[in-house]
């Protein structure tokens, strides 16, 4: 913890105590909100104006109902999700194993896109300063990739949370101060942005919803959480806080990801503009923005990237931990090894040199298809009375996790005719 000066202005003081209380909702907006989302919401925004904001809106209320029953039931019960889940479900290990199974597949499959837009990105960058560079260049941006690859995997090798979590604030802070300045410049009408939350599906459009969903309503973050509320060192004392945690976490997602989608509403929509590389981000917003703008932009989108990447690598290792003793393991070997597989991986899209966007978008989908059955232990956990009582969920947490779940059927549904409709 750093150390307040008395000087210091209190209420400077107090925010930075509160920034640093929200660990649990930082990791959920690193797992969250990342080059995926960006890529999702500018994707979106460029095509269909502000079109999707309910589905958005929709994501973020119901991740904040889910990272409120998870966090509860870590809070109260001291239990963790896989192995609760192992335990207290019929036919548990096979639940279990499915989650990780699930959740893991749909993580790697992003984390190659992520790193492929990420490095993309800061070339792109790059280029805005130093015009003689090529327009594409294979090398380069694969030797990016492996740079930022190898800086974020010597980080894991310190293996502390508390490390771990003020990464995670100043990577998240950036990307939101750059969204949100970046948004500022080219705004939209006001009435444009309500008419988003009138509920719609545009033509050829549910791909993009699955992602939508994919990106916002994540299964990793709700199934990580209670590792983190755990080794947060919360409980039953400390509801208030992760309360507070899940709508402050909840809440910015939707303010993040609204803003990427306000900007390239403003910039790309209006002028029929579409992005379909990572080149056309820039392209499209330097006559509006001018190149100072876009860098700051860009800046957002890598922040974004590795505030996504860092999370990412520790999930395959963080699960497993999970189901075999309910822990958060950082400092294993099995946690070195698998986390260097996940890297490895992670460099599948740069290797091939395919085009990140279009990836980007169509592994996001998969995140949707584990969802229905981590929000279903969910409920089941959640209305134990013997792992519960008192705080067992009410009428009100209930309805929210049902409607969740049939929310959560429908977008499934829809991914797999998105998908479809690519062969």
């Amino acid at each position: 913890m750093f150390k307040m000066e008395k000087q210091d202005h209190p209420v400077f003081r107090k925010l930075f105590r509160f920034i640093l209380a929200l660990g649990p909702g930082i990791f959920c907006i690193g797992y969250t909100i990342g080059t995926g989302s960006v890529t999702a919401m500018i994707k979106a925004g460029s095509q269909y104006g502000m079109q999707l904001l309910w589905v958005l809106a929709l994501s973020t209320f119901f991740a904040g109902i889910l990272m409120e029953t998870y966090g509860r039931f870590a809070a109260v019960t001291g239990g963790t999700a896989v192995y609760s889940f192992k335990i207290h479900l019929k036919n548990g290990k096979f639940w279990a194993i499915l989650v990780i199974i699930g959740v893991v597949m749909g993580q790697w499959s992003s984390l190659s896109g992520i790193l492929a837009l990420t490095s993309n990105a800061l070339y792109e960058v790059t280029r805005l300063f130093v015009p003689t560079l090529s327009e594409d260049n294979y090398w380069i941006i694969l030797g990016i990739a492996i740079l930022i690859i190898l800086i974020l995997y010597s980080l894991l090798w310190i293996g502390r949370y508390s490390f771990f979590e003020k990464l995670l604030i100043v990577f998240v802070a950036i990307m939101a101060l750059s969204f949100i300045v970046s948004m500022f410049i080219v705004i939209p009408p006001a009435e444009e942005i309500v008419r988003g939350f009138i509920p719609s599906i545009p033509v050829n459009g549910h791909l993009m919803v699955a992602a939508f969903v994919g990106t916002t309503m994540a299964a990793p973050t709700f199934i990580v959480r209670p590792l983190i509320v755990k080794e947060k060192g919360w409980k039953k004392e400390n509801m208030k806080e992760q309360t507070r945690d899940a709508i402050f976490s909840a809440s910015l997602m939707f303010v993040i990801s609204v803003v990427i989608m306000i900007s390239a509403t403003g910039a790309l929509f209006h002028k029929e503009l579409s992005v379909n590389r990572v080149l056309d981000m820039v392209t499209a917003l330097e006559p509006v923005a001018g190149r100072f703008a876009i860098a700051i932009f860009m800046i957002g989108a890598m922040s974004a990237g590795v505030s996504s990447i860092f999370p990412i690598l520790m999930v395959f290792p963080l699960l497993i931990g999970d189901y075999k003793k309910g822990t958060m393991d950082v400092k294993s070997k099995r946690f070195r090894i698998l986390t260097g597989v996940a890297c490895l991986v992670g460099l599948i899209v740069p290797i091939l040199g395919t085009n990140p966007i279009l990836a980007q978008i169509a592994t996001q989908v998969a995140n949707v298809f584990i969802l229905p059955v981590v929000i279903g232990g969910a409920i089941i956990l959640i209305n134990s009375k013997k792992l519960m009582g008192q705080h067992r969920a009410g009428t009100i947490l209930n309805t929210g996790l049902v409607v969740a779940l049939i929310f959560a059927l429908i977008i499934s549904y829809t991914g797999i005719l998105g998908l479809a409709s690519l062969f």
